[in-house]
């Protein structure tokens, strides 16, 4: 009993297991089936946003193949418009030339048939004057021939008395219009040209926070200073002046170095001779750098084509150079600007003036072979980097060393005049410019029959006033050249003066 109780609970349990496999083996070929139909629903919706997509992608493409096009279209249609109205005015033009050429030929026609009624009028009009002769002959009793060399006799003494009163009529008509004139061209050039003054002098201040920088660039028992010194050939005098070191040399170049080089360090902060060294090289490097980029500057503003790479170095080097105080590239830009102006109201090429004005004073930016005059030196640089003969002359003529060969040279020769000596273009030191007036006066008062002198407009004009008792008028005249001889014999000065004589008689009586 126990047994058959056993085995029928195996049984049961066997049934059961069983049962229960099947059960399990139904669900999960049932989850099998949901993952497999999940997934074609997925399947079949991934297909259908490609397609969508795809579809959107060719829809966008085609738009834009077709807006091309388009486009394409409309340039073909304006280029065939373009075409067909040039054709049209073409046409037009053969139309009008044709119209033109038959018009000229009726013209010229019409010219040949009064030609030919003129000739036959004049033959008869000879014919006509020769009677008339003949009948005059017999009636004076003289040939034509001796009638025509009395009245020719005649004529000649009164000619003479009327050109000679005609040519001075003329040549007092043409001073006082080449007055007039001068004086317009010279104005408008400086009414145009307008430029700004940069005073260069011989020292720099170089601004510092504190007071405790200057000791670090002095550094210990002054090797930091000496160092400095030696690398840029510049005195750096380090004084009780407040935040402030002074850079003193004559050349430019030279102090811009040292202030750059000072500027670095300071920044930076390490401050020893090897650094210095180091610097300095590098700042002279970007200041040669600056000087080319200066010239290239200058040249495009001016408009100046085909300038040789050098000759740009040297108009760079300008903006660190100075004459009585004015900076020169400052001035060779002025005095180009005024060529070209005035080049232009005399029919000439304004480029090439403004080229030999801007170019006019490059022999002062050379240190080498200072016995030359600045002049002569240019023209020599100009000649040998390829320049315009005309320009190499206006250089080396523009302070008569040279003879003047074209009329640029005596344009350039005004122009520097004119920037030179024009109130506040110059500076000079003020104890030389008080003695340069004085003698000027000095000068004047040695001449004899001179009562007063006074140098007036910045030493532009001395004024003499004679004795009218002494001198006359004409000797007044030869006075005043005489000064003016003297002056340019014996004194320096920029630009031009002028030599005023004044001569006047009073007569003074009292009713008593």
């Amino acid at each position: 009993m126990g047994i058959i109780s056993i085995v029928t609970g195996l049984i049961g349990l066997i049934i059961g297991g069983g049962v229960a496999f099947l059960v399990l083996s139904k669900q999960s070929n049932s989850k099998a089936q949901s993952i497999i139909a999940d997934a074609e629903e997925k399947a079949k919706q991934y297909k259908k946003t490609r397609e969508l997509e795809a579809k959107e992608k060719f829809l966008s493409l085609k738009q834009e193949h077709e807006k091309e096009v388009r486009n394409r279209e409309k340039e073909i249609s304006a280029a065939e418009n373009e075409v067909r109205k040039k054709e049209q005015s073409l046409s037009d033009k053969i139309n009008h030339n044709e119209r033109k050429a038959k018009e000229l030929d009726e013209i010229k026609k019409n010219l040949n048939k009064q030609l030919e009624i003129i000739n036959i009028k004049k033959e008869e009009v000879e014919k006509s004057h020769q009677q008339q002769v003949k009948q005059l002959e017999k009636i004076a009793g003289l040939t034509a021939e001796e009638a025509k060399k009395d009245l020719v006799e005649a004529l000649k003494e009164d000619a003479r008395t009327d050109a000679l009163a005609q040519v001075k009529l003329i040549v007092e008509e043409a001073k006082l219009t080449a007055h007039k004139d001068a004086k317009r061209m010279i104005l408008q050039t400086i009414q145009r040209t307008a430029a700004e003054q940069a005073i260069e002098n011989t020292v720099t201040v170089f601004n510092i926070e504190n007071d405790e920088v200057k000791g670090r660039i002095i550094g210990r028992e002054g090797r930091n200073i000496r160092a400095l010194e030696s690398a840029t050939g510049i005195e750096i005098i380090v004084d009780d002046t407040p935040e402030a070191i002074i850079l003193s040399g004559f050349d430019p170049v030279r102090r811009e170095i040292a202030r750059m080089s000072l500027h670095r360090l300071i920044t930076d902060g390490r401050i020893h001779p090897a650094r210095i060294e180091e610097v300095v090289e590098k700042t002279r490097r970007d200041v040669e750098s600056e000087i080319l980029e200066y010239g290239e500057r200058t040249v495009i503003d001016l408009g100046i084509n085909g300038l040789h790479p050098e000759l740009i170095r040297i108009v760079g080097r300008m903006r660190y150079r100075s004459s009585y105080g004015q900076n020169l590239l400052q001035h060779s830009r002025e005095v180009a600007n005024m060529c070209a102006i005035m080049a232009t109201e005399f029919g000439l090429d304004p480029k090439l003036a403004k080229r030999a004005g801007l170019l006019h004073d490059i022999g002062k930016v050379p240190d080498e072979d200072p016995e030359t005059p600045h002049a002569l030196l240019g023209m020599k640089w100009a000649e040998k980097y390829g320049e315009h003969p005309d320009v190499v002359n206006a250089i080396g003529a523009h302070h008569d060393e040279i003879e003047m060969t074209n009329l640029i040279s005596p344009i350039v020769q005004a122009c520097d005049a004119i920037s030179g000596s024009r109130p506040g273009a110059r500076r000079e030191d003020s104890e030389a410019y008080i003695k340069r007036l004085q003698d000027l006066e000095k000068l004047a008062l040695s001449f004899n029959g001179v009562e007063k002198a006074f140098a007036i407009q910045a030493g532009r004009e001395l004024r003499v006033i004679v004795d009218s008792d002494i001198l006359e008028d004409k000797q007044a005249d030869l006075l005043s050249f005489d000064i003016s001889q003297k002056i340019m014999k014996e004194m320096i000065y920029p630009g031009q003066i002028k030599v005023t004589v004044i001569r006047e008689r009073r007569a003074v009586n009292y009713a008593k």
